[in-house]
């Protein structure tokens, strides 16, 4: 079986981080997945708006599966023009204005193309404002967008063909590091895409027959809480998400390995498909560990929420500074490809999932028993209940 091809991986990641698609502009993006895709002789419909539903076909039409991972990123967009020749600015997507000061970036304009410029706060000058620009608030009123143009005032802004609205695009700064550390912004979520279209390489290239038809989904309002509300087939029963896990102090992920999230602010994730995933990556010797997210969202909940029965599960790389200046190791991105592999390749087991409908014949199961007294660790007597210690 080929296995995952990590300088292909990180050409792809270079490749779409090179390509801006902050959600709401992201038909650019989307012509780079399908060119992609049809590079690796895979089928895919393309749905009005942009996102992109691509197709192995397996030995049976149903139970289908999906892998989803979204290539809208962050950005911001033009909420004000001002009378100092700057423009106020709102953002697409939940980040912090923290992580926009001084940030380079692209306007793009409806009639006269794009432009460059930067984002600073409104006291920028330390020679002027002294301690000031210390002390200013953290939030999107106390930053402004200053173009790389003449311009003095609002209304020449407006003859440069600035409009509100305009949609920004923040710069990713990529770093492709020798030591296998990848610095950029919007590895949220490239880097699962980048991981996706590996996993899809090994397969294409191998031999190995699919159980069922297999649907690689890559959605485009992502970051702005859509997702894949429209994008699942009939036929989809189960569908992993593919997206970044947070490393941080009381956090479990790791830049290492595939995380497996149990749960986020949406609540757990389908016991079964969940449960799979990590006996795959035991099955597979895929570095892995567990998490929860307390403030995270992905294309799970959209699906869900827009009425899908579907099982999802969510499959993450661990970053650093998600939504900031982000950090992940082609590590990470590796086991995710494997585990995708792993998880297309799989087997079957839950058959009922063919009917939308049925009765409980092959319904699922959960774990009820008490736990055996041998799990004990080897202790002679059970622990003190709470009555006894009393």
């Amino acid at each position: 079986m080929p296995v995952i091809d990590d300088a292909y991986l990180k050409e792809c990641l270079a490749r779409l981080l090179d390509t801006p698609s902050p959600a709401g502009y992201t038909d650019a993006v989307t012509r780079v997945c399908c060119d992609e895709l049809n590079r690796l002789g895979v089928p895919y419909e393309i749905t009005r708006r942009g996102a992109i539903r691509a197709r192995i076909q397996g030995g049976r039409r149903k139970p289908a599966r999906a892998i989803v991972g979204h290539i809208d990123t962050l950005g911001a967009q033009v909420k004000y023009i001002k009378d100092n020749g700057r423009m106020e600015v709102v953002p697409i997507g939940h980040w912090s204005s923290r992580f926009a000061e001084g940030a380079r970036c692209t306007v793009f304009t409806a009639e006269h193309g794009s432009f460059r410029g930067t984002i600073l706060p409104l006291k920028a000058s330390g020679h002027t404002f002294n301690k000031e620009v210390d002390s200013q608030p953290v939030a999107w009123t106390q930053v402004e967008l200053r173009p790389d143009v003449v311009a003095a005032n609002r209304t020449d802004l407006e003859a440069l063909g600035f409009n509100i609205g305009d949609i920004i695009a923040i710069d990713p700064q990529p770093e492709f590091l020798d030591n296998g550390f990848i610095v950029s912004r919007h590895l949220d979520d490239k880097g699962g895409v980048a991981a996706m279209l590996a996993a899809l390489k090994s397969i294409v290239e191998g031999d190995a027959p699919l159980a069922v038809d297999t649907y690689f989904l890559f959605t485009i309002t992502e970051e702005i809480g859509h997702g894949a509300s429209s994008i699942l087939s009939q036929d989809i029963a189960s569908m992993v998400t593919i997206d970044n896990g947070t490393t941080a102090p009381g956090q479990n992920s790791r830049e290492f390995g595939v995380t497996i999230s149990m749960a986020d602010q949406t609540g757990p994730f389908d016991y079964h498909l969940t449960q799979k995933l990590l006996r795959l990556c035991q099955d597979e010797g895929i570095e892995h560990q567990r998490d929860v997210f307390r403030y995270y969202r992905s294309d799970s909940a959209s699906a869900i929420e827009a009425g899908a029965d579907v099982r999802t599960a969510l499959v993450t790389f661990g970053i650093d500074a998600s939504h900031g200046y982000e950090r992940i190791h082609i590590h990470a991105l590796h086991s995710v490809a494997r585990l995708v592999r792993a998880y297309a390749l799989s087997r079957v087991e839950i058959g009922r999932d063919s009917h939308d409908l049925s009765d409980l014949s092959g319904f699922t199961e959960l774990p009820m028993e008490p736990a055996d007294e041998d799990a004990w660790d080897g202790r002679d007597e059970a622990p003190e209940t709470p009555s006894e210690k009393s």
